[in-house]
């Protein structure tokens, strides 16, 4: 096997342990197993727990954020992109297996002992509210609106994990239709 692909396979068989029953759950053991690699092999590409979960997150926030853009990105207006984000999140958290945000997650378990975590934990958030913020400034809002937007996202995200249910998505966007509407001509 090519040294990318036995990469991805480690990565996503990583990826899917971590996210359904949290990082520290997970032995290395385990990983080996499910990615179906020699311990040896799995510690050549990757040198520590840390690094794989560093790389599981970085490839990760490079797919949900990839994802998020390209279906806001498709809505014909401003204003509609704003409330692409919401839509999407919505449909995010109606996925099988949703557990809310894998870097809110590995944060917690690890952001407070493992500065590598915690950085890419942060980047993905600063990315995302940046995102957010471009997306209200394009729409004419003020860019001091833009927290608000992102706040209410990163709310969703939150109470749709803890409660269980998708619906934070829809109580999300009809929010942020008043926010809208509020800063229309501020």
């Amino acid at each position: 096997m090519e040294r990318a692909e036995v990469r991805t396979g480690l990565l996503d068989a990583a990826e899917a342990l971590f996210y359904e029953r949290g990082v520290q759950a997970v032995p290395m053991d385990e990983i080996r197993a499910a990615a179906g690699l020699p311990l040896k092999r799995l510690y050549g590409l990757y040198p520590s727990k840390s690094a794989l979960v560093k790389a599981c997150l970085e490839r990760r926030d490079t797919r949900w954020r990839g994802r998020l853009r390209a279906h806001a990105d498709a809505a014909p207006t401003p204003e509609g992109r704003i409330l692409a984000v919401f839509d999407w999140l919505h449909q995010w958290f109606c996925e099988p297996g949703f557990r809310g945000c894998a870097f809110v997650n590995a944060f917690g378990e690890l952001g407070a002992v493992d500065s590598s975590v915690a950085t890419v934990a942060r980047a993905h958030k600063l990315a995302f509210r940046d995102y957010v913020a471009g997306l209200v400034i394009a729409s004419g809002r003020p860019a001091a609106s833009a927290d608000a937007f992102f706040l209410l996202a990163e709310g969703a995200i939150t109470t749709a994990a803890v409660s269980g249910t998708p619906e934070a998505g829809r109580r999300a966007r009809e929010a942020a239709v008043l926010l809208l509407a509020a800063t229309a001509s501020a």
